[in-house]
């Protein structure tokens, strides 16, 4: 089973691939979040980097919907955005009877029309984009004035690392958001079921 980085390890690769990988997605300890101490893990740090008010959340690069979830369950109204069918048919199913709706799309553009959002909330989808800054601006046209980009993402690997460094999703995130806070996640195993060594963090960017 891959983890969240193989998943998209292949920018440009056809959705099929995601669609193949559906059924034993969640079978990862930080897809499923099955493990209730990763779990609660997520649902401390969503708690923190989400409003505490009930607000709108876009979801983008959502898979099966397992932080869709854990934003509904805080009162928050959620839209989740994901190419592949089966992914969104999961969180669909996941979410059944809460305040959200899944929709079939691109991340980097996704079909929610002149819809603004208080979060976009984005995990490991922006560094697999050709143009992350054009992505970022877009993306923070999505937002009511006061809202905030949670981009969860890292570099992974040692001999062809693969990713996007904090420092320069900072650098993007500048000209476009008046607070940048990175919050540095490699150190906490029970995010991820298990010690890592890459560099894995978080950026709450306040536009």
């Amino acid at each position: 089973m891959t983890n969240e980085s193989d998943r998209t390890a292949a920018p440009g690769a056809d959705v099929v691939d995601w669609d193949a990988e559906a059924a034993g997605f969640d079978d990862e300890p930080d897809h499923g979040l099955r493990d209730p101490e990763v779990r609660a893990a997520w649902a401390e740090r969503l708690t923190a980097w989400l409003p505490g008010r009930p607000a709108d959340v876009l979801d983008l690069g959502c898979g099966t919907g397992s932080l869709s979830l854990l934003a509904a369950e805080r009162g928050h109204r959620v839209t989740g955005v994901d190419l592949s069918v089966p992914m969104v048919e999961r969180a669909r199913a996941k979410l059944a009877g809460r305040d959200a709706v899944f929709l079939v799309g691109d991340a980097a553009a996704p079909p929610v029309g002149q819809q603004r959002y208080d979060v976009v909330l984005v995990r490991h989808v922006l560094w697999t984009l050709p143009d992350p800054a054009r992505v970022l601006r877009h993306w923070r046209g999505l937002l009511r004035a006061g809202g905030r980009l949670v981009l969860v993402e890292g570099v992974w690997g040692t001999v062809s690392p693969v990713g996007i460094a904090a420092d320069r999703l900072t650098a993007l995130l500048e000209p476009l958001a008046g607070q940048v806070r990175v919050e540095p996640l490699s150190d906490d195993a029970l995010l991820w079921g298990r010690d890592v060594e890459d560099e894995r963090y978080a950026v709450v960017a306040t536009v």
